[in-house]
């Protein structure tokens, strides 16, 4: 949190020159690396399959006034001796740039000047919504505040700020993006997604790789993504971390294979795996999913690593190996081409001995390290492995920060509005209270400076919380503040109630803290009792209350809901959420953001917003608190003029949508305009509407614009009884802005 005012300069800067290598293709690269494996004893093969983490070759673990230390002996072991093919992670705390610099030379040196073969090392990182793990770095809003953003923009921007930075601290590969479906809202790692529906998180996906990749930022090709956590991880039955998924092959197929393959589609280098298990097969050992689908239908060219340790955990945890070695033997088996031990060189160890007694067939460590050496290569590991300090002055530079906030005001989604009481005039007595309310770390959630997120003395000291940036807004005079409760515990002595009665209107900030992965794992999606219990007593003053809900999932706040005048949610808005919440509280922003996940009204109101017919029959029904793609604006939009460019079609045609928004407010705003798509009837149970379609457009008070969207095979289509993608004849509703047209598929091709 802040303790003084700092002031950026945007200093005019040359256009900084990197070092430019000439791309060579696809076919050059895989000749090169032929010729390479065959130079390549069975022993240098397996080290490039073996990736350890830094804290491995560490002697002493980094705080908040020191580096960690290396333990240069352990390091030269094992990047000389056994050829370790990849490091990655921190121990335990994010790194200055030019720290990262100094490990990454090291580590490259050894590499590239003491190896046989020269085969440089490849560092990964989990730069999840910037570059984490470098210190003042830009750190965006998290995933699923950005898909709340409904715009391709904001991700690519976000991509390509954290492609510089995180290249730019000499780390050219990045553990992201998530593309897991977040259909399953207790699970602790559903921030990490693009929410719930799987259009929206491979439009995002997509967008995310693509612009990682191909910018005018980072020298081409310098750089690449991960996708992970392929496939089925984010739907635990029990909404768990790391427990298992139960589904039919088609549900796979349908809702979570999607934006994989549009990962794939848009060129990412690398897969990582589930961490859980799929009806039984532990993702680290199903051949079918790594093998079949992601290498052979989807024709995937990268190589796929194993999650933190997952490959020992098919014998520790999973029992479907009866010792390490077999682990050892059945991941490979699978498809997984790189192991994240991550601690010591076991796998190194069992796989070279399974090598060698035959049971590990050659050509598939081969085949595994043959796609390693081609994402080295396509990365320009080879040409040059070291940092390019040219990046230097880029580096959190005022334009990224500027990027930065112009993202989290887009992440921020208006949920209630009684009676306009947003946006709040700024001569108003503010009381500020809630445990969100003074916490950075509550506004960017796990994978910032630490695994956790959680160590709040580590943040920037220059950064706004929520209290800090109310105050630069309206004045210190013009703001109380009393915490007046944590997270799940009430403060004795709290002054909170005779403060609200002081103050014209509260601003209430509650939600989660910072949390990642299984620490996060809850069974009650319900807000803590002792935040609901203190909202009621605030309420019970009679003053108006906002309440500002910061969260990584949609906690339920039924119970206060109605009984507040405004609320404002988002799922984690990154370093500069503070800003950008006090922006929209006072009108300097205006809210544009819609709910990429359904926001339930009860802790069994678990059904989604693309629900089949069936959960709207006979009492059933989505009745949800706010819905999916729910979202106000400080002005209004009018939705007219639904076209389609034909009413009868066959399957390779398209449909051409048209539709006309008027902004009818009296205030400039951005509007996210959604296509839904409506299948009357099919052979397979189809859902109430899917999203097929979405665009920003931001307009001017009486300013019209015609948005146009495309509907063709691929929107058309779905997962049918034989598990292949399929259209069918019949009737399409299109919806956008509550308007409906429909249209026919009439008939068929082959396809």
């Amino acid at each position: 949190m802040k303790t003084f005012k700092s002031i950026h300069l945007l200093l005019l800067l040359p256009l900084m020159a990197f070092t430019v290598f000439a791309q060579k293709s696809d076919k050059e690269i895989r000749s090169e690396v032929d010729k390479l494996i065959k130079q390549m004893t069975l022993e240098e093969k397996v080290g490039q399959m073996t990736q350890i983490t830094i804290q491995a070759v560490s002697a002493k673990q980094g705080n908040k006034d020191q580096h960690h230390q290396l333990d240069e002996k352990k390091l030269e072991e094992v990047v000389v001796k056994y050829g370790v093919g990849s490091l990655l992670n921190v121990y335990d705390k994010a790194h200055e740039i030019n720290y990262w610099h100094e490990v990454i030379t090291k580590i490259q040196d050894l590499a590239t000047k003491k190896t046989r073969l020269k085969i440089p090392v490849l560092y990964g990182i989990d730069a999840i919504h910037g570059a984490t793990y470098t210190s003042g770095a830009t750190l965006f809003p998290q995933a699923l505040a950005t898909a709340s953003t409904f715009n391709r923009e904001v991700a690519k921007k976000a991509a390509v700020i954290t492609a510089v930075e995180t290249y730019g601290s000499g780390i050219p590969w990045n553990f992201n993006p998530v593309l897991d479906v977040g259909r399953q809202l207790l699970w602790p790692r559903l921030w990490e997604t693009y929410g719930e529906d799987p259009y929206l998180a491979s439009q995002l996906g997509y967008s995310y790789i693509k612009a990682s990749h191909e910018n005018d930022k980072v020298p081409a090709g310098r750089y690449g993504t991960c996708l992970k956590h392929y496939v089925g991880y984010s739907f635990p039955f029990n909404g768990l971390d790391r427990t298992p998924a139960l589904m039919s092959e088609r549900t796979l197929r349908e809702y979570f294979l999607p934006p994989f393959e549009a990962g794939v589609k848009a060129g990412a280098l690398t897969a990582m795996v589930n961490s859980a298990e799929i009806d039984g097969i532990p993702g680290h050992a199903n051949y079918h999913l790594l093998t079949e689908v992601l290498k052979g239908e989807m024709k995937f060219e990268g190589f796929v690593v194993s999650d933190w340790e997952d490959i020992k955990r098919l014998f520790t945890r999973d029992r479907v190996a009866s010792s390490p070695k077999e682990a050892v033997f059945m991941a490979v088996m699978a498809g997984v081409d790189m192991s994240m031990v991550p601690t010591d060189l076991s796998f190194y160890d069992l796989l070279l001995e399974l090598a060698k007694e035959g049971s590990v067939p050659v050509s598939r460590i081969d085949d595994a390290v043959s796609r390693i050496l081609f994402v080295k290569m396509k990365l320009g590991l080879f040409q040059n492995a070291y940092p390019d300090k040219s990046f230097l002055p880029q580096f959190a530079s005022a334009e990224h920060t500027q990027a930065n906030l112009e993202a989290a005001r887009e992440a921020v989604v208006l949920l209630k509005n009684e009676k306009n009481i947003l946006p709040l005039a700024k001569d108003k007595k503010v009381f500020v209270t809630g445990p969100t309310a003074n916490m950075l770390s509550s506004l960017n959630g796990g994978w910032t400076i630490t695994w956790q997120g959680n160590e709040e003395s580590l943040y920037p000291q220059e950064k706004e919380t929520v209290l800090e940036a109310i105050k630069s807004k309206i004045g210190e005079k013009n703001v109380t503040f009393d915490q007046g409760v944590n997270f799940d515990k009430e403060i004795a002595g709290s002054k909170g109630v005779e403060l609200a009665k002081q103050s014209d209107v509260v601003v209430l900030c509650l939600g989660e803290s910072a949390y990642c992965e299984t620490p996060g794992n809850i069974t009650d999606i319900t807000l803590p009792e002792a935040q609901l219990a203190y909202a009621e007593k605030i309420i019970a003053t009679g003053k108006p209350v906002v309440l500002v809900m910061l969260q990584g999932r949609p906690r339920l706040i039924t119970r206060i809901a109605g009984k507040t005048d405004g609320i404002l949610a988002s799922f984690l808005p990154g370093m500069e959420g503070g800003r950008a919440i006090a922006d929209i509280l006072f009108g300097d922003a205006n809210p544009s953001a819609k709910l990429p996940v359904t926001y339930p009204k009860g802790p069994n109101g678990i059904t989604l917003y693309d629900y089949k017919p069936i959960e709207f029959f006979d009492g059933n029904k989505y009745d949800p608190l706010f819905p999916f793609g729910h979202g106000l604006s400080y002005t209004s939009f009018k939705y007219s003029n639904l076209k389609l460019s034909a009413k009868e079609i066959t399957e390779n045609d398209q449909v051409k949508v048209t539709v006309d928004v008027t902004n009818t407010g009296k205030l400039k705003g951005k509007e996210a305009v959604l296509l839904y798509l409506t299948d009357m009837f099919g052979t397979v149970s189809r859902p109430n509407k899917q999203l097929k379609g979405f665009d920003k457009i931001e307009l001017e008070p009486g300013q019209t614009k015609t948005v146009t969207f495309t509907i063709g095979w691929d929107e058309m289509s779905f997962i049918g009884a034989s598990n292949s993608r399929i259209v069918e004849l019949g009737d399409f509703v299109v919806t956008v802005g509550g308007l409906q047209e429909k249209f026919a598929l009439i008939s068929k091709v082959s396809h």
